[in-house]
Protein backbone atom coordinates (compact mmCIF):
# COMPACT_ATOMS: atom_id res chain seq x y z
CA UNK A 1 0.00 0.00 0.00
CA UNK A 2 2.87 2.49 0.94
CA UNK A 3 4.95 1.90 -1.67
CA UNK A 4 1.90 2.73 -4.40
CA UNK A 5 0.54 5.58 -2.53
CA UNK A 6 3.76 7.48 -2.22
CA UNK A 7 4.60 7.33 -6.08
CA UNK A 8 0.95 8.65 -6.48
CA UNK A 9 1.67 11.39 -4.02
CA UNK A 10 4.60 12.22 -5.87
CA UNK A 11 3.06 12.25 -9.63
CA UNK A 12 0.23 14.79 -7.85
CA UNK A 13 2.43 17.13 -6.22
CA UNK A 14 4.40 17.53 -9.03
CA UNK A 15 1.04 18.14 -11.51
CA UNK A 16 0.32 20.93 -8.81
CA UNK A 17 4.19 22.86 -8.87
CA UNK A 18 3.21 22.43 -12.81
CA UNK A 19 -0.07 23.68 -12.69
CA UNK A 20 1.26 26.72 -10.33
CA UNK A 21 4.04 27.65 -12.86
CA UNK A 22 1.84 27.58 -15.79
CA UNK A 23 -0.54 30.31 -13.83
CA UNK A 24 2.02 32.13 -13.10
CA UNK A 25 3.71 32.20 -16.93
CA UNK A 26 -0.20 33.34 -18.40
CA UNK A 27 -0.15 36.62 -17.15
CA UNK A 28 3.44 37.08 -17.39
CA UNK A 29 3.21 38.10 -21.35
CA UNK A 30 1.19 40.54 -21.38
CA UNK A 31 2.27 42.58 -18.35
CA UNK A 32 5.80 42.46 -19.97
CA UNK A 33 4.22 44.26 -22.79
CA UNK A 34 2.45 46.45 -20.64
CA UNK A 35 5.85 47.62 -18.93
CA UNK A 36 7.57 48.15 -22.91
CA UNK A 37 4.34 50.08 -23.61
CA UNK A 38 5.18 52.34 -21.07
CA UNK A 39 8.41 53.01 -21.58
CA UNK A 40 8.71 52.49 -25.11
CA UNK A 41 10.91 55.49 -26.43
CA UNK A 42 8.90 56.30 -29.60
CA UNK A 43 5.31 56.28 -30.66
CA UNK A 44 4.36 53.73 -33.09
CA UNK A 45 3.63 55.89 -35.80
CA UNK A 46 6.58 57.82 -35.96
CA UNK A 47 8.63 58.24 -38.73
CA UNK A 48 11.82 55.88 -39.10
CA UNK A 49 14.04 58.37 -39.10
CA UNK A 50 12.18 59.68 -35.91
CA UNK A 51 12.10 56.35 -34.28
CA UNK A 52 15.89 56.20 -35.00
CA UNK A 53 16.50 59.58 -33.41
CA UNK A 54 14.31 58.80 -30.26
CA UNK A 55 16.23 55.01 -30.36
CA UNK A 56 19.77 57.02 -29.87
CA UNK A 57 18.62 59.40 -27.27
CA UNK A 58 17.02 56.53 -24.91
CA UNK A 59 19.63 53.67 -25.31
CA UNK A 60 18.50 52.41 -22.04
CA UNK A 61 15.00 52.25 -22.48
CA UNK A 62 15.77 51.02 -25.86
CA UNK A 63 17.31 47.82 -24.38
CA UNK A 64 14.68 47.23 -21.89
CA UNK A 65 12.51 47.16 -24.50
CA UNK A 66 13.85 44.54 -26.61
CA UNK A 67 14.85 42.48 -22.56
CA UNK A 68 10.65 42.65 -21.92
CA UNK A 69 10.04 41.53 -25.67
CA UNK A 70 12.19 38.52 -25.56
CA UNK A 71 10.50 37.76 -21.99
CA UNK A 72 7.39 38.82 -23.88
CA UNK A 73 8.07 36.33 -27.04
CA UNK A 74 8.77 33.11 -24.53
CA UNK A 75 5.36 33.52 -22.68
CA UNK A 76 2.88 34.93 -24.70
CA UNK A 77 2.37 31.99 -27.44
CA UNK A 78 2.49 29.13 -24.40
CA UNK A 79 0.07 31.37 -22.07
CA UNK A 80 -2.42 32.46 -24.66
CA UNK A 81 -2.47 28.35 -25.73
CA UNK A 82 -3.32 27.52 -21.95
CA UNK A 83 -6.79 29.72 -21.51
CA UNK A 84 -7.33 28.97 -25.03
CA UNK A 85 -7.64 25.29 -24.11
CA UNK A 86 -9.86 26.13 -21.47
CA UNK A 87 -12.21 28.63 -23.54
CA UNK A 88 -12.18 25.72 -26.48
CA UNK A 89 -13.56 23.27 -24.20
CA UNK A 90 -16.60 24.63 -23.33
CA UNK A 91 -16.93 26.79 -26.04
CA UNK A 92 -15.67 25.45 -29.16
CA UNK A 93 -15.62 27.26 -32.33
CA UNK A 94 -15.45 30.71 -30.88
CA UNK A 95 -12.29 29.14 -28.75
CA UNK A 96 -10.56 28.03 -31.48
CA UNK A 97 -11.03 30.75 -33.72
CA UNK A 98 -9.80 32.98 -30.91
CA UNK A 99 -7.01 30.98 -30.22
CA UNK A 100 -5.97 30.35 -33.31
CA UNK A 101 -5.47 34.14 -34.43
CA UNK A 102 -3.94 35.34 -31.18
CA UNK A 103 -1.66 32.59 -31.06
CA UNK A 104 -1.06 33.50 -34.89
CA UNK A 105 -0.71 37.03 -34.00
CA UNK A 106 1.68 36.55 -30.87
CA UNK A 107 3.88 33.66 -33.12
CA UNK A 108 4.71 37.03 -35.10
CA UNK A 109 6.32 38.95 -32.09
CA UNK A 110 9.83 38.71 -33.31
CA UNK A 111 9.69 40.04 -36.77
CA UNK A 112 8.09 43.01 -34.73
CA UNK A 113 10.66 43.66 -33.01
CA UNK A 114 13.45 43.37 -35.48
CA UNK A 115 13.47 46.76 -36.12
CA UNK A 116 14.01 47.77 -32.89
CA UNK A 117 17.01 45.35 -33.05
CA UNK A 118 17.88 46.99 -36.13
CA UNK A 119 17.43 50.57 -34.32
CA UNK A 120 19.86 50.20 -31.28
CA UNK A 121 22.27 48.16 -33.04
CA UNK A 122 22.98 50.71 -36.21
CA UNK A 123 23.46 53.42 -33.47
CA UNK A 124 25.61 51.37 -31.81
CA UNK A 125 27.40 51.24 -34.85
CA UNK A 126 27.70 54.84 -35.33
CA UNK A 127 24.79 55.27 -37.71
CA UNK A 128 22.81 58.63 -37.94
CA UNK A 129 19.14 58.61 -37.25
CA UNK A 130 19.14 59.43 -40.58
CA UNK A 131 21.40 56.55 -42.29
CA UNK A 132 18.82 53.89 -39.76
CA UNK A 133 16.00 55.52 -40.73
CA UNK A 134 16.62 54.96 -44.04
CA UNK A 135 17.57 51.21 -43.50
CA UNK A 136 14.63 50.72 -40.91
CA UNK A 137 12.13 51.70 -44.52
CA UNK A 138 13.96 48.95 -46.41
CA UNK A 139 13.34 46.25 -43.48
CA UNK A 140 9.63 47.44 -43.33
CA UNK A 141 9.30 46.83 -46.94
CA UNK A 142 10.49 43.53 -46.64
CA UNK A 143 7.46 40.95 -47.47
CA UNK A 144 8.36 38.74 -44.47
CA UNK A 145 8.90 41.64 -42.24
CA UNK A 146 5.70 43.49 -43.87
CA UNK A 147 3.15 39.73 -43.40
CA UNK A 148 4.64 39.54 -39.70
CA UNK A 149 3.26 43.05 -38.95
CA UNK A 150 0.10 42.09 -40.36
CA UNK A 151 -0.82 39.12 -38.73
CA UNK A 152 0.53 40.30 -35.69
CA UNK A 153 -1.78 43.77 -35.33
CA UNK A 154 -4.85 41.41 -36.89
CA UNK A 155 -3.96 38.36 -34.82
CA UNK A 156 -3.56 39.44 -31.16
CA UNK A 157 -6.12 42.52 -31.60
CA UNK A 158 -9.05 40.44 -32.81
CA UNK A 159 -8.00 37.28 -31.39
CA UNK A 160 -8.19 38.53 -27.55
CA UNK A 161 -11.48 40.22 -28.39
CA UNK A 162 -12.96 36.56 -29.35
CA UNK A 163 -10.31 35.14 -26.63
CA UNK A 164 -12.40 37.13 -23.93
CA UNK A 165 -16.00 36.21 -25.11
CA UNK A 166 -15.11 32.40 -25.38
CA UNK A 167 -13.64 32.55 -22.28
CA UNK A 168 -16.95 34.22 -20.69
CA UNK A 169 -19.50 31.82 -22.53
CA UNK A 170 -17.15 29.06 -21.97
CA UNK A 171 -17.60 29.54 -17.88
CA UNK A 172 -13.70 29.75 -17.52
CA UNK A 173 -13.91 34.10 -16.03
CA UNK A 174 -16.63 35.78 -14.73
CA UNK A 175 -18.44 38.07 -17.35
CA UNK A 176 -16.15 41.57 -16.41
CA UNK A 177 -13.04 39.41 -16.61
CA UNK A 178 -13.91 38.77 -19.98
CA UNK A 179 -15.22 41.83 -20.95
CA UNK A 180 -11.92 43.35 -19.96
CA UNK A 181 -9.69 41.15 -22.08
CA UNK A 182 -12.57 41.55 -24.86
CA UNK A 183 -11.65 45.17 -25.02
CA UNK A 184 -8.26 45.55 -23.86
CA UNK A 185 -6.84 45.06 -27.64
CA UNK A 186 -9.02 46.97 -29.37
CA UNK A 187 -7.91 49.68 -26.49
CA UNK A 188 -4.25 48.99 -27.11
CA UNK A 189 -4.87 50.12 -31.14
CA UNK A 190 -6.54 53.30 -30.00
CA UNK A 191 -3.66 53.97 -27.63
CA UNK A 192 -0.71 52.68 -30.06
CA UNK A 193 -2.37 54.64 -33.35
CA UNK A 194 -5.30 56.03 -33.27
CA UNK A 195 -4.76 58.56 -29.97
CA UNK A 196 -1.10 57.94 -29.14
CA UNK A 197 -0.34 57.82 -25.48
CA UNK A 198 1.88 55.48 -23.82
CA UNK A 199 0.59 55.50 -20.56
CA UNK A 200 -2.71 54.51 -21.55
CA UNK A 201 -1.41 51.99 -23.98
CA UNK A 202 0.39 50.24 -20.89
CA UNK A 203 -2.83 50.77 -19.45
CA UNK A 204 -4.82 48.69 -22.15
CA UNK A 205 -1.94 45.97 -22.25
CA UNK A 206 -2.21 46.29 -18.14
CA UNK A 207 -6.21 44.89 -18.58
CA UNK A 208 -4.87 41.96 -21.12
CA UNK A 209 -2.80 40.94 -17.91
CA UNK A 210 -5.92 41.09 -15.61
CA UNK A 211 -7.78 39.04 -18.16
CA UNK A 212 -4.96 36.67 -18.49
CA UNK A 213 -4.85 36.41 -14.74
CA UNK A 214 -8.28 35.87 -14.27
CA UNK A 215 -8.46 32.55 -16.46
CA UNK A 216 -4.95 31.50 -14.89
CA UNK A 217 -6.98 31.41 -12.04
CA UNK A 218 -9.31 28.65 -13.13
CA UNK A 219 -6.19 26.55 -14.25
CA UNK A 220 -6.41 24.52 -10.94
CA UNK A 221 -9.81 23.65 -11.62
CA UNK A 222 -9.89 22.33 -15.28
CA UNK A 223 -9.12 18.26 -15.80
CA UNK A 224 -5.91 17.10 -15.89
Amino acid sequence: MTTTTAPAKQGASRIRAGTIGLALLIPAGPLAVAVLRGILPYRTTDSMTTMAGAVAAHQGAEQAVLWLSLAAAFTLVPGTIAIGVMAIRGARRLGTVATVLAVAGFSALPGIVFPDEAALSGTRAGLSPAAVGHLLDQVNKEPTVALAGVVFVLGHVLGVLLLGIALWRAGVVPAWAGLVLAVSQPLHAVFAVGIPNHALDACAWGLTALGYAAAARALPRTPR
